[in-house]
């Protein structure tokens, strides 16, 4: 599948990472109130990262897995995405998405195996990511686990990204097309799985 004129937003992560939240964006999201009236500027970063989101009808994440989770990087980057009253709203029953979602493809990189026949650690990165993006309306994920990767030398890099990559199922987005000519977001919490962020590239028609 083809998409003539198709845009790519990219964010490097790694090479210019994200502030923490700031105490202006934190006392801004303490209350309705002062959501309702919050300092100038307080938002502008929250806000501008969302609008990358909602323009985006693939979203890819490269990511490490960091002891066990994302690292610092990557959460920077949802803490300022999951926002209440415009991301998702609070309910009785939970969390509701507000955005409407959308294919998200999430690259793993893990110097071990967690999952599979050769998992011998938990996973925590999978189920915390899947939670936090369902919970603003991006639902329909597809994760792409690059595993060993402590256990391999440089030459063998290529063929286990190749191998992880076959395993992509381009359907979803083809489910989702409604587009011609809209952005795909690419976030990248590192370096190490710069590759597999440029693959995105060379795969026609998913954005």
């Amino acid at each position: 599948m083809t998409t003539p004129g198709a845009s790519i937003i990219r964010r490097d992560l790694g090479a210019e990472p994200l502030p923490q939240t700031e105490p202006l964006y934190a006392a801004a999201l303490a209350s309705p109130a002062t959501l309702a009236t919050s300092p100038a500027g307080s938002l502008d970063l929250s806000e501008a990262l969302i609008q990358e989101v909602q323009a985006a009808d693939v979203i890819v994440i490269g990511t490490p897995m960091h002891n066990l989770m994302i690292p610092s990087v990557l959460k920077a980057w949802i803490d300022q995405i999951l926002r209440v009253g415009r991301t998702m709203k609070s309910t009785p029953s939970g969390k509701v998405g507000m955005l409407r979602d959308r294919p998200v493809y999430i690259g793993v990189a893990s110097g071990g195996f967690f999952t599979g026949e050769r998992a011998n650690q938990p996973d925590f990165l999978t189920p915390y990511l899947s939670l936090a993006l369902s919970s603003i309306g991006l639902r329909t994920q597809k994760f792409l686990p690059l595993q060993g990767t402590a256990f391999l030398d440089r030459s063998q890099a290529p063929l286990a990204r190749d191998k992880a990559l076959a395993a992509l199922d381009l359907t979803a987005a083809e489910h989702f097309r409604e587009f011609h000519d809209r952005p795909a977001v690419l976030t990248s919490a590192g370096r190490p799985f710069r590759d597999v962020l440029s693959l995105r590239q060379a795969s026609p028609g998913v954005s």
